[in-house]
């Protein structure tokens, strides 16, 4: 896993061309299935993909906090909202509240993360590969195939099945 970790960024990065040219083309025209089909194709690879083996999406970046996560996880942890922020959280160029500092601090060292029930809606929907409107997001998608090995999975076998 670590050396597919490794080589991830760099595949990414060989394929950025060919993946925003298809993504451009699926944004003019997506086809009427395509969310049920990336449903599809997101379901497949996690079925066989176990995220506790990889983590990469913890250990990389972080994730955008929303007011409600963090009512959320501040009450799970018995702290107040603003101790909470204080704590853990920074405002971005964009005034979101995101992690101090990555990896995440709630990552342990076996991959497990210590807030897991009640983590940030963020964390609960990456990779976003089974969101709908899925062709509205597909910046976000071609960050995240250079971080999550079933992202990109997902992509490639998206480019063979979902033509654009």
């Amino acid at each position: 896993m670590d050396e597919q970790l490794q080589r991830l960024p760099q595949l990414a990065q060989q394929k950025q061309k060919e993946n925003k040219a298809y993504f451009a083309k699926l944004r003019k025209r997506p086809p009427k299935d395509l969310d049920s089909r990336m449903q599809e194709l997101h379901r497949e690879t996690f079925e066989r993909t176990d995220c506790l083996q990889c983590a990469n999406c913890c250990k990389t970046t972080g994730p955008l906090f929303t007011r409600a996560d963090i009512e959320r996880i501040a009450r799970h942890l018995r702290m107040k909202p603003g101790r909470f922020i204080e704590n853990y959280l920074q405002l971005d160029e964009e005034q979101d509240h995101v992690l101090q500092e990555v990896p995440c601090t709630f990552l342990g060292p076996d991959n497990y993360c210590s807030i897991y029930e009640v983590r940030p809606k963020a964390c609960r929907e990456f990779p976003h590969t089974d969101r709908k409107k899925f062709h509205q997001i597909s910046r976000l998608t071609l960050k995240n195939i250079a971080i999550c090995p079933a992202a990109y999975e997902i992509v490639e076998a998206m480019k063979q099945r979902v033509k654009a």
